[in-house]
């Protein structure tokens, strides 16, 4: 088929990404490498006291934001996800805002919880509440910015 007459744009045509794949595939890679790295004995502080879950861990990723296993497979889950969103603009932008808005719900939940108590199942302190807002708001928006359809 002559890409003149495709109603693609010649870089959907040559089977480009858009904007909206590139940055969910590059929160895919930071989040896989943070889910690594949480597993890392001196970038992880403490890692010898990780817990599957719960607050009772003091492993710190960085020395500054509290890890568990759960937490560092729930990092490396949407790792995966957010590289996935390399093969499909939908889904990428999909990723983006759904996986933004779990993380406010997260944030939420953190700020509400007392930090000590059991329902503090994930292992969160102050800086991860804040770092989840920040996702939040940074993925939802790059969501909705990057994932406009193109104009033709």
């Amino acid at each position: 088929m002559n890409i003149l007459m495709s109603s693609q744009s010649p870089a959907a045509a040559r089977g480009a990404r858009s904007q909206v794949q590139m940055v969910s595939g590059l929160f895919g890679a930071v989040f896989l490498l943070v889910g690594i790295l949480g597993f890392v004995p001196g970038i992880t502080a403490n890692l010898g006291s990780i817990s599957f879950a719960g607050h009772h861990t003091d492993a710190a990723l960085l020395g500054l934001f509290q890890v568990t296993v759960l937490h560092n497979i729930v990092h490396l889950l949407f790792g995966v996800v957010g590289m996935l969103g390399l093969r499909s603009r939908a889904l990428a932008k999909n990723y983006l805002i759904v996986g933004g808005i779990i993380y406010a719900v997260l944030w939420i939940y953190g700020m509400v919880i007392p930090m000590e108590s059991m329902g503090n199942f994930v292992g969160l302190n102050t800086a991860d509440n804040w770092l989840h807002f920040v996702l939040a708001a940074t993925m939802i928006t790059t969501g909705f910015v990057f994932g406009r359809k193109p104009r033709r």
